[in-house]
Parts: C-alpha cells; structure tokens; sequence
C-alpha cells in the first residue's frame, strides 16, 4: 500500500487530538497562483466543537502574507523520516531571493502535495495527520502578538499510527513525531501509556 491508501478521515470533535500532544507542525497555504510552506514549533488546539486551533506566525513570514490574503491554511504533523525537511523548511523563506524573485520551496525540495477536500492550500504527502483550517479573523491579536486562530473544516490522518482518535507508533518508527527544541534540535515522540483509574482515598 502507498501512504496515501493509509489516509483516513478524522471526525473533526476528535481533531484536537491531532496536536494535542504538541508536535511542531508544517503550514502551508496558497493565494493569486502563490504557494508556501513553512515550520511552526508554537500551535495548539483551541476548542472541540467547532474545533479550532491557534498558530503564531511572524510578520515577516511568508506563508502569513498568503494564509492572510487566502483565509485558509493547512497544519500537517510531520514524521520523523521528515526531520531534516522540517528542519530546512523552517530555517528558509519563501521570500530568498532568486530569478522569479521568490523560491518555491514544494518545487526546490522537489515535494509532493495532494487537494485537500476544503480549502486550496496545497496538503504535504508524507506527513502524519493534516488539519485544514478557515482562518477566524482576529485583526487585533494577529498584529499584536502574530497569533492566527483557525476552525478545523476537514481532518485526515495515517491510520498506521492515528485511529480510533488515538497515536499509537509502535512498528512505524518513521512515522513518529517530532517537537522542535531550538537550534534544529528535535524531540521524538515515544511510547504511549494509558492511565488507570485510582481508587478514591478513604477517611
């Protein structure tokens, strides 16, 4: 099977999930013909129903000047086998100059996208969950503090270590995923454990 037959729809009340144990992130958005995507360590689901999901992105960033002009936005969950990409998507701008006057980083790192089933910004293959995202306009705290809200309108992950709204990486090392320190210094996620319930304490 390819990656992508392991895709599978998220129910969206469950896409909180998704970020829930806070991995750093990839957006990607596009608008007028323009298309980029970049790393992101600082995101967070916001709410269940209707589920949304907080990003900061800096001023002069140029994946926010297209999630601004389009009003949507994609977070996907990159995986470990994605490190050093995530890492390099994240230390270059879509602004550096070259002959067209911009780098079209999907074209330079030679990646693979697909259509997303709700907004038109392009979704990276590869990844481990995708959140497509309508940007909830909050003009005052996106100047102030760089800080865009998002509904969550279509959720999809790799059912290989997303399903029954849980992770679970046992068997897909590769596939686990990633929480960015600083300084290109990752994290990976490790094992999973579930909670048992305490017997109440007696008086």
């Amino acid at each position: 099977m390819t990656a992508a037959q392991h895709r599978r729809p998220v129910e969206l009340a469950k896409a909180y999930r998704l970020l829930n144990h806070g991995p750093t992130v990839l957006v990607s958005a596009a608008a007028g013909g323009r298309r980029n995507i970049m790393a992101a360590a600082w995101t967070m689901p916001l709410d269940f129903d209707p589920p949304k999901v907080a990003v900061v992105l800096d001023k002069s960033t140029y994946t926010r000047e297209l999630l601004e002009a389009s009003g949507e936005f994609v977070l996907q969950v990159p995986v470990r086998a994605q490190l050093d990409l995530c890492n390099a998507l994240g230390s270059v701008s879509g602004r550096d100059a070259d002959a067209s006057g911009g780098v079209d980083k999907f074209a330079a790192y030679g990646l693979t996208t697909f259509a997303g089933s709700a907004t038109d910004a392009p979704l990276l293959e590869g990844c481990a969950a995708w959140l497509e995202c309508r940007l909830l306009p909050e003009p005052p705290i996106q100047q102030r503090y760089d800080l865009f809200l998002g509904e969550v309108v279509a959720a999809q992950a790799d059912a290989r270590v997303f399903s029954d709204s849980r992770w679970h990486f046992d068997g897909h090392d590769t596939l686990r995923t990633l929480h960015h320190v600083a300084g290109g210094h990752f994290l990976i996620d490790g094992d999973a454990a579930d909670a048992q319930p305490l017997a109440p304490l007696r008086r």
